[in-house]
């Protein structure tokens, strides 16, 4: 480990991706990537909770099927309390689990520790699995849909989906070269309808100190991907990484990519499930060999705050991880 960057000497492969996405979310570019798009957010479920449980349960068998072998241990979250949509599906797998939460970076989190556990030599073959739905986020952390409140421009709007990956020690696909473990920023916002504001700080800390660890430039990537920023939050993201001397022209963002053509989306997506979809969808498929994409720093972001949090007039303590993404000449 180099600072906060650890280094994969076996480059674990991303052997497979599963995605499971809503109506609204299938609706722009993504809807040709995934795997399972959604006619009805509900799922056949008679609640929401249910119907993320089951994309998520969805996406990791998804992902383990098309993987063709065993997954050893399963690295997964959500942003529910207690992380019961991941815990529940769980249940239903009868496979070695570790809960995780990091809000909405929990897609690179768990794809981090599922890439140490494989290189460690711990496992063969690890899942790391994430998702979220509008309707349950929108409950627990802002207001009761019933009440049709208006929701401010700076908002973004809760991917409904899902997504897992299946890194193994050996298989076809793309490496996980390298990590960064970020460490928790808080730039004091407390508006929690603002969470792009919230969350670039903690984005911007994580990406320069890969950058500082690796020696590598912001070019040394085809893309450098946050996962829940929005469009306002990639713009801050940009300007904090400008002030410190690095150029992110190649950056894009999960949360414009996957409203890219529906309207009235405000900022974009966000939640877990924003960059889980995106990444393990249309970034994954672009990462194969005539996709046009080599090199990926994919950074999820994640706000770490709770309705107890908020309600106590606390601000919003973020974080990101990073994790280096590469396709070898010739696979």
């Amino acid at each position: 480990m180099r600072g906060q960057t650890i280094y994969f000497k076996s480059e674990p492969r991303i052997v497979a991706g599963g995605t499971v996405a809503g109506p609204k979310e299938c609706v722009g570019i993504l809807g040709d990537f995934v795997d399972h798009p959604l006619r009805d957010d509900m799922f056949g479920e008679d609640t929401f909770e249910k119907a993320e449980r089951k994309m998520l349960l969805y996406a990791l068998k998804t992902a383990v099927a098309k993987a063709g072998r065993e997954v050893e241990i399963v690295f997964s979250g959500d942003l529910l309390n207690q992380i019961i949509s991941a815990s529940f599906a769980a249940r239903e797998t009868g496979l070695p689990y570790l809960g995780i939460y990091s809000a909405c970076s929990t897609m690179s989190e768990g794809m981090l520790l599922g890439a140490m556990a494989v290189d460690g030599g711990y496992a063969s073959a690890v899942a790391a699995a994430t998702g979220s739905h509008f309707s349950s986020a929108e409950r627990q952390y802002r207001y009761p849909l019933e009440l049709g409140t208006t929701r401010p421009p700076q908002s973004q709007w809760t991917v409904t989906g899902a997504g897992c990956s299946v890194i193994a020690r050996a298989g076809e696909g793309p490496s996980v070269t390298c990590g960064t473990v970020g460490k928790v920023v808080d730039f004091g916002v407390s508006d929690v309808n603002n969470m792009g504001a919230a969350m670039a700080p903690a984005a911007c800390d994580t990406l320069l100190a890969h950058f500082r660890d690796t020696g590598r430039q912001p070019g040394y990537y085809d893309l450098i991907l946050t996962g829940d920023l929005g469009a306002l939050g990639s713009r801050i993201l940009k300007d904090l990484a400008w002030e410190k001397g690095a150029d992110l022209s190649n950056h894009v963002d999960c949360g414009e990519i996957v409203y890219n053509t529906v309207e009235d989306e405000f900022q974009g997506g966000s939640g877990a499930g924003c960059s889980a979809v995106v990444f393990n969808s249309y970034i994954l498929e672009k990462l194969r060999p005539g996709g046009g994409l080599r090199r990926v720093l994919f950074a999820a972001t994640g706000a770490l705050l709770s309705t107890v949090s908020s309600g106590q007039g606390e601000s919003i303590p973020c974080i990101a991880h990073a994790v280096a993404v590469e396709r070898a000449e010739g696979r």
